[in-house]
């Protein structure tokens, strides 16, 4: 029932952009805090952005000021904009939800291969 469907992931050069967006179904979206992880080859998955239901939003140290997350609560969609990419972003990238007061994102998309080259 619940579902999260990741698009706009690919094959981007070093100092490029890309935005991946997350369709979220199910009707979990309006009380959710969303997020996007991202997972490389013998990496541990990673937090990269999260949303509150509220516009409150984290990132990682190694994005800030370069991703940014937001959320259209009209369209259940979390986009997340990457500029300024870097060959470190490679990765496999996850959208997440969870309710507010939990503590564990328990929703996962199927994931978007981001692949950037230099």
């Amino acid at each position: 029932q619940v579902q999260l469907v990741e698009s706009g992931g690919g094959l981007v050069q070093a100092g490029g952009s890309l935005r991946l967006s997350c369709a979220a179904g199910g009707g979990i979206f309006s009380t959710s805090v969303m997020a996007w992880h991202r997972q490389a080859p013998g990496k541990a998955r990673e937090l990269v952005a999260g949303i509150t239901t509220g516009g409150t939003r984290i990132y990682a140290d190694s994005v800030k000021g370069r991703f940014t997350i937001s959320r259209d609560n009209a369209k259940n969609t979390v986009y997340l904009q990457m500029n300024s990419l870097k060959t470190e972003d490679t990765a496999v990238y996850y959208c997440a939800a969870r309710f507010a007061a939990n503590l564990r994102y328990d929703y996962w998309g199927q994931g978007t291969q981001v692949t950037v080259s230099s």
